[in-house]
């Protein structure tokens, strides 16, 4: 019998993928784009960016933002939509920790004082 081959090797990224989105538009994942965490410096000058993730009809995440953005597109999407946005790239960076209700109180509390949270007379 021949002697053992090496094992196969894995299928390399498909050809044409984009990792920079650049215009408005809906892109389908592993056919016009590439999975990954893609940033934007946020919407077009005077504008709102929106953006929506989608795996089949399901909607996964959306977001309307006037500030910068980052999504992390699964291979498990479908397609994603952009919408007055800057340019988005695909970038190795981990998306960065979704601000928590916690701390919008902990900022609304330093912004008023916390007096009117422990029901005593504001400082």
């Amino acid at each position: 019998p021949p002697p053992p081959g090496p094992a196969e090797a894995p299928a390399a990224p498909a050809e044409g993928l984009k990792t920079t989105i650049d215009a408005d538009g809906t892109y389908t994942i592993g056919t016009d784009i590439a999975p990954g965490v893609y940033q934007s410096a946020g919407p077009v000058e005077g504008g709102a960016c929106y953006w929506k993730r989608t795996a089949g009809d399901q909607l996964v995440d959306n977001r309307l933002t006037k500030k910068p953005s980052f999504v992390q597109i699964m291979p498990t999407d479908t397609s994603f939509t952009t919408s007055d946005c800057q340019a988005w790239q695909l970038t190795n960076a981990p998306m960065p920790p979704e601000p928590g209700p916690g701390s919008l109180l902990g900022d609304l509390t330093q912004a008023i004082g916390s007096g009117m949270f422990s029901g005593g007379p504001p400082p």
